[in-house]
């Protein structure tokens, strides 16, 4: 091997080893499972877009993971980028059903959420917390730093593909931004990427299942009182950035029925926020 064929190797770095698509479909696809397919890639532009464009072909609970993004992308078609194997790069395939009203999809990102910090506090000792809509949050020197971020899009008039990036090893000289983390900072007890995804995937499968059995119903299937005890926004003064270039500044108090974030602002009002980028002002009381 010469030492330019090393340094491509997917072995180059020890720390961040590849992963095993074969032990992982053993231990997560089975019959009755709701994982019916898992597929590792070397590197692709978008695991949500490449799952996306083959929704019609494939069934529900297909997975994607990339050792590699080069055009991943949060929120508002932000770059979400990180170098190979420093973390979980991967995208869910889910069909809700005809018992569940399209107009509680929107729960899936909140839902997902859920299922991320459930599944990090097992797996990896870590104390997630949840921005909404959609952030992943560590601490970091007693300091709050993002790690993941979760984005849901439609694929075709009966699914959704959820999509999931998450920091795991990145180093704090590899942090695309000041404010970022990764769970390796955060002192996880582990950042084995195998034993993470699978308990990442064990838990969506619960907490989305339970979802679904409930209709969607956020309070039935718990999601809505559990998402609350977790999201690190509620309690906090908040700025809203809306659509149409309009902010709005209150005190988070609520996570609706409908997954909106509702804003307590000056005079008395409450306002619901559907969709925006919230900025936290101040930490939470107490």
């Amino acid at each position: 091997m010469t030492p330019q064929d090393a340094s491509e190797s997917r072995w180059s770095d020890l720390d961040r080893p590849p992963l095993n698509a074969s032990a992982l479909r053993h231990a997560l696809v089975r019959p009755g499972a709701l994982w019916t397919s898992l597929d590792v890639v070397q590197e692709t532009g978008s695991t949500n877009s490449d799952l996306t464009a083959r929704a019609k072909e494939l069934p529900e609970g297909a997975v994607l993971v990339a050792e590699e993004q080069t055009a991943g992308r949060g929120r508002l078609d932000r770059s979400w980028s990180a170098p190979a194997r420093s973390g979980l790069f991967f995208s869910v395939l889910l069909r809700p059903g005809a018992g569940v009203p399209v107009d509680r999809w929107g729960w899936l990102p909140l839902l997902t959420g859920v299922a991320v910090a459930t599944g990090l506090s097992r797996a990896a000792g870590v104390d997630t917390s949840l921005k909404w809509p959609n952030d992943l949050l560590v601490t970091v020197g007693g300091e709050e730093r993002k790690a993941g971020g979760i984005l849901a899009e439609r694929a075709g008039e009966d699914a959704v593909v959820v999509g999931i990036g998450l920091n795991v090893t990145l180093r704090a000289d590899e942090l695309p931004v000041p404010a970022a983390g990764s769970l390796a900072l955060a002192d996880a007890v582990s950042t084995d990427r195998e034993t993470l995804l699978r308990a990442v995937l064990r838990s969506l499968e619960q907490w989305y299942v339970d979802w679904r059995e409930a209709g969607g119903d956020p309070a039935a299937s718990r999601l809505q009182e559990t998402y609350a005890a977790g999201c690190a926004t509620l309690g906090r003064t908040v700025r809203a950035e809306l659509p149409g270039d309009r902010a709005v500044i209150g005190e988070a108090v609520a996570v609706d029925a409908d997954g909106r974030l509702v804003l307590a602002t000056e005079g008395g009002g409450r306002e619901p926020v559907a969709a925006g980028d919230i900025v936290h002002l101040r930490p939470a009381a107490g």
